[in-house]
């Protein structure tokens, strides 16, 4: 869907990159995990834990220049951050 649209994915998280091999063979999924396991990434994008206890979780979408076009926060509405970054992807292709 975000591939049909000219959207690369790119997911990071703190997980090890072992474990993101093995996470993407199950699943199958089309996208590249990237590991962040000090936090670099989720800092320079200002994301912030859960309760203090839980990574944040937030999509961002950023154009072919580098400019974060839309970002969306929400540690339980997964499906609000698939429907809104699709939408910005297709309105910038």
């Amino acid at each position: 869907m975000f591939a049909e649209a000219g959207a690369e994915v790119v997911g990071i998280s703190a997980d090890s990159a072992e474990s993101h091999v093995s996470f993407s063979a199950k699943h199958n999924l089309p996208m590249t995990l990237l590991s962040d396991p000090d936090g670099a990434a989720r800092k320079s994008y200002g994301i912030r834990s859960t309760l203090g206890l839980m990574p944040g979780r937030a999509t961002f979408v950023i154009d072919k220049a580098g400019v974060v076009r839309h970002a969306f926060s929400s540690q339980l509405r997964v499906g609000k951050h698939v429907s809104e970054a699709l939408e910005v992807v297709k309105q910038l292709s």
